[in-house]
């Protein structure tokens, strides 16, 4: 009689070769690396197992995740571990500020893990990495990428857009179909909501999301998620393809090719999003500052468009 429980689990998909990236070697890297470790700095480079490490801390960009390296939640596509969050590092704030100096940034990308443990979320160290960084680096440009403060989303969102970061970035990470299985701890409405408040708070913040590819979301899935962030005003989007961090995560139902990101990225400039990144390595923060000359061109025609409103 043939024992099934010891079936051989199924293979993990290969991965193609467009998803490949070579380990980080570069002086640039160790010496990003060795800044975050001296300042007692978490990323999410790291944290995340972003495929992108080596070539963006070689460029000595990287992207702070406050609050400590422990999240409240468990996703079923992230990396970052979970449980019972530290303290609140009071002297973190001074900490990136001081990174994104001696790094020389002239854009930074601040996110963090959820702390459903704090009474605010987590929104007032956003508030202070915000001013820190206007204190010590005025010239650099702030994005930050938060979570969805669940229960406390209209008291954070008014305290940080009350700080003004260039971008308010909050990821729909994929469609609502699979928001039970790869994202249970959120409500994907509640998250439109939270990008839609950014801008009730201040029209002139520039709103960002991002999702995934390769959970198993369909074509007419996708172009819904674009209609929505548009019906909500969110400005940029990204778009990249999804890989399993570890075999206890959810898996790659489908690697999907460059051309089909290139055509989703078609399909998003004609929805009228001002910023598209959209490729198999795309992240939430890649090359996220480098097209900062055309956004800041659209927030003075935004501005201009207001003032001949009033």
């Amino acid at each position: 009689m043939n024992d099934m429980s010891a079936a051989p689990r199924p293979e993990p998909r290969r991965k193609p070769d467009w998803i490949r990236v070579k380990a980080p070697v570069s002086k640039g890297y160790h010496e990003t690396r060795a800044l975050m470790r001296e300042l007692n700095l978490n990323t999410v480079c790291e944290e995340a197992a972003c495929p992108n490490i080596g070539e963006c801390w070689t460029k000595k960009h990287a992207t702070v995740m406050i609050l400590g390296d422990t999240c409240t939640r468990a996703c079923a596509f992230c990396n970052v571990k979970t449980g019972m969050p530290g303290a609140v590092d009071p002297l973190e704030p001074e900490h990136v500020a001081a990174a994104a100096a001696r790094l020389g940034l002239e854009h930074i990308v601040v996110t963090s893990v959820d702390r459903d443990d704090l009474p605010d979320g987590g929104a007032g160290q956003f508030v202070r990495v915000i001013e820190a960084l206007r204190r010590e680096t005025p010239a650099t440009t702030i994005e930050i990428l938060t979570p969805d403060f669940r229960g406390k989303m209209r008291a954070a969102v008014e305290a940080i857009c009350a700080a003004r970061p260039d971008v308010y970035n909050h990821n729909l990470e994929t469609v609502p179909r699979l928001y039970p299985t790869i994202r249970p701890g959120a409500r994907y409405y509640a998250s439109l909501r939270l990008l839609e408040e950014v801008k009730a708070h201040d029209p002139l913040i520039f709103t960002k999301s991002g999702v995934m590819l390769g959970l198993g979301e369909a074509r007419l899935e996708v172009h819904q998620v674009m209609d929505d962030m548009r019906s909500a005003d969110v400005d940029f989007l990204t778009m990249g393809q999804y890989l399993q961090p570890t075999p206890k995560h959810a898996k790659v139902e489908e690697f999907v090719p460059p051309k089909t990101f290139e055509a989703y990225g078609a399909v998003a400039r004609a929805k009228g999003f001002l910023q598209v990144a959209s490729s198999p390595l795309t992240r939430s923060s890649y090359h996220a500052g480098e097209d900062f000359a055309q956004m800041r061109s659209a927030r003075e025609a935004r501005l201009n468009k207001l003032k001949g409103k009033s």
